[in-house]
């Protein structure tokens, strides 16, 4: 699993690590047919939002949806067209969560190394991790472990690094275990199409093409002065992946988050101003108790917007001093939206991040002079409103404003709300329990 080849019997190289990548299979959808295998067993399935109105998007679906035509973004009508029998579930990202914490725990017990990269998918780096058998073993172990105590399928990937980790992870799916080594790159992925290579999107493929640069093998043999003319410092970076070499370490600590964000489609044309404003209350209400639940303070807060037609812009503003006041994140992002988009303009995607995150404890706060006797009492406030919604739940204390009938209103309702990005669950209540 080296480059020199020297693998001892055990499996495990004499330098170098060993990797798994492992990834859940149509994970929201083997979700739903643990919880529910008399309904959903073995039948095309498809998570989607908006399935009443038909405009919805299908989120994941089901082995059985995908073998008949069904895919991940195709709309919820075109997915009936394809496949008349499919059964539509609404999200329930509480329960992801759920099902995230226990099959991330029984990794854990494996090696402390453990980098999760979403909800669904995660690294880790067993080289340390002798005392359970060969890499082959354990790979094998942990994947019987989450398919007997959690009936979900996954795939593992066995590598010398990451990268090579995630791509071996993608060669067989569902409930597959492939092994790719260093040696094995020039057979097994030189033929492929760049595009296939993890980390390359479509733009950088379309360019190497018109390079002349069509598979992993040119782009490994490539020069690599005309990569670095072409892409800069990603040139070499390029030329390296395509020769399966990668040497970022397995990461295992949460970081502290870079942002805190929340997006809502709209299920219909907004033009009214105040509808918009009422929108970004509820968004900057629950990126606001985010942000408190992980005890940081935000320095800058940005928007997004997006029209009808998908065009989407982005813009920010930074606040006068770092807060966790869902009231200033709220009048910002009422600001940007009136000075930067214009009356009557079509809305159909609003969002709000908070950026520039610190932690509370640490942070030097900046107290406005005629506003400072007021600061703690403000603190209180927000301590005892955030407690009694920890309590009796999110809607016990609402304004007026927050009330209405977009999906702006549904984000405090942890089950609908959620994305395989989101990883406050990992932070928050460790994996240890689970709620």
């Amino acid at each position: 699993m080296t480059a020199n080849h020297q693998t001892p019997a055990n499996g495990y190289p004499v330098n170098g690590r060993v990797i798994l990548h492992i990834d859940m299979n149509a994970f929201y959808c083997s979700v739903h047919e643990a919880v529910d295998p008399e309904q959903y067993k073995d039948k095309p399935i498809a998570v989607a939002g908006s399935v009443e109105l038909r405009r919805g998007i299908i989120v994941t679906c089901s082995y059985k949806a995908r073998g008949l035509g069904v895919k991940t973004g195709m709309q919820v009508r075109e997915a009936q067209r394809l496949c008349p029998e499919i059964i539509f579930i609404k999200p329930n990202f509480d329960l992801y969560r759920q099902f995230s914490r226990r099959f991330m725990k029984i990794v854990y017990e494996y090696s402390p190394l453990v980098e999760a990269m979403s909800i669904d998918e995660c690294y880790v780096d067993i080289t340390g991790s002798k005392v359970f058998g060969t890499p082959l073993e354990i790979a094998h172990r942990i994947q019987e472990r989450i398919r007997e105590e959690l009936h979900l399928p996954c795939s593992i990937g066995v590598a010398p690094n990451k990268l090579l980790a995630k791509m071996a992870s993608d060669m067989k799916k569902p409930n597959g275990i492939s092994v790719l080594r260093k040696r094995d790159v020039s057979e097994i992925l030189w033929p492929k199409p760049c595009a296939e290579l993890f980390g390359i999107g479509k733009k950088t493929a379309e360019k190497l093409k018109r390079l002349q640069i069509h598979t992993l093998g040119q782009l490994a043999k490539a020069d690599e002065k005309l990569l670095n003319d072409q892409f800069g410092i990603m040139g070499g970076v390029l030329k390296r992946a395509a020769n399966g070499e990668d040497h970022s370490p397995v990461n295992p600590e949460r970081e502290q988050s870079k942002s805190i964000g929340h997006t809502t489609t709209l299920p219909k044309n907004v033009t009214n101003r105040s509808e918009v404003h009422r929108v970004f209350l509820n968004l900057a209400d629950q990126v606001g108790r985010r942000l408190r639940r992980q005890g940081l303070l935000a320095q800058t807060v940005q928007i997004t917007i997006r029209d009808p037609e998908m065009k989407t812009i982005t813009r920010a503003s930074k606040l006068p001093r770092a807060s966790e006041n869902a009231d200033d994140f709220y009048r910002t992002a009422c600001r940007l939206f009136d000075v930067h988009w214009k009356e009557e303009q079509p809305v159909r995607l609003l969002g709000v991040t908070l950026q520039s995150l610190e932690a509370k404890q640490e942070a030097a706060v900046q107290l406005d002079l005629f506003d400072y006797q007021k600061q703690p009492v403000k603190e209180k406030l927000i301590k005892a409103m955030d407690a009694l919604r920890d309590k009796y739940g999110e809607s016990v204390i609402l304004t007026a404003g927050m009330l209405g009938d977009d999906p702006s209103t549904l984000i405090r309702n942890s089950k609908v709300r959620g994305t395989s990005l989101q990883m406050d669950h990992l932070r928050l209540k460790g994996l240890e329990e689970d709620e």
